[in-house]
């Protein structure tokens, strides 16, 4: 729980009384790695926050093929802002532990919290923020550079997750990724 305090005391400020309401409504969760967050085409009924590990958010393309689109590792909220099914599988990357919050536990820290929504949006606004700055410059690289990139983005991954997660992230193959890890060694 303290990581978590600690996460939202860097978007405002809580007291006593207010940490503690949110200590008694978040739940440990342990995902082994492969177990789902979330799956496509259900409704996310909690918001989950990473203490350890990597989550992955994939999909599967026209073809069939599993598509990684993203990675969000310690310290990053999973959440939902439409209470809609998932497009995307959110996926343990390796062993997570989260802290959980059922949705209307989720409702009632943010009508209970004065500023609660002020704090949430400045969140969101980093997270989107963070995104376009780890995704849009690998759109533009050619291989090399995309893989380059994505050690430089996500510096303590690469040795964490499957080299077929990062393959299908940089839109290669993993034989390609092989390639090109023994290249630049």
């Amino acid at each position: 729980m303290k990581e978590f305090i600690d996460y939202i005391l860097q978007f405002g400020s809580l007291n006593q009384q207010q940490i503690e309401l949110i200590s008694k409504k978040g739940e440990e969760l342990e995902l082994c790695k492969d177990e789902y967050f979330a799956e496509a085409g259900k409704i996310l009924k909690r918001v989950g926050f990473i203490v350890e590990g990597v989550l992955r958010i994939s999909y599967y393309n026209n073809k069939g093929e599993e598509i990684t689109k993203y990675f969000l590792d310690e310290n990053h909220l999973m959440f939902k802002l439409k209470e809609e099914p998932f497009t995307e599988y959110v996926q343990a990357a390796t062993d997570c532990k989260l802290l959980v919050f059922s949705n209307k536990d989720w409702k009632e820290i943010s009508n209970t919290i004065v500023g609660w929504d002020v704090i949430f949006q400045k969140i969101i606004n980093k997270t989107l923020s963070e995104k376009l700055e780890r995704r849009s410059p690998l759109i533009e690289q050619n291989a090399t550079n995309r893989y380059l990139m994505f050690i430089e983005v996500f510096p303590n991954l690469i040795n964490r997750i499957p080299l077929s997660y990062v393959a299908s992230y940089l839109g290669m193959t993993q034989s390609s990724l092989s390639r090109i890890r023994k290249n630049i060694s």
